[in-house]
């Protein structure tokens, strides 16, 4: 389900709907020159390739390059993986009194707020 240009209220109950239902959900909008898009993917599992990291024998060699690990471009495995995402009504409930938000506030886009 995608919805533009919709209430936050109408956003938010449209999401839980989804969310509830196992549909994949995104909403967005833009205002002038600044906008957004949230997603609520659910529970979203995936597989993603990976450079196989080989050891270096430490026997011959010495120097600084003997401990780092190497990549080997030409070998790859895929790994499993699985983000969980949280609801639109979560993301706009956060507190951002906290300390550990505080932090989190500096890299924070201002656009985050026009929800707000």
């Amino acid at each position: 389900v995608c919805l533009t240009c919709c209430s936050r209220d109408l956003m938010v109950k449209i999401d839980q709907i989804c969310h509830q239902n196992r549909i994949k959900f995104f909403a967005g909008d833009v205002f002038g020159f600044h906008g957004f898009m949230f997603a609520d993917l659910g529970d979203h599992e995936f597989v993603e390739e990976k450079t196989k990291v080989t050891k270096v024998s430490s026997g011959v060699e010495d120097g600084p390059d003997t401990k780092k690990a190497k990549l080997d471009p030409s070998e790859t495995t895929m790994v499993k993986k699985r983000v969980v995402f949280c609801q639109l009504k979560e993301a706009l409930a956060i507190d951002w009194s906290g300390e550990k938000a505080a932090a989190a506030l500096k890299r924070i886009t201002p656009d985050y707020f026009l929800l707000q």
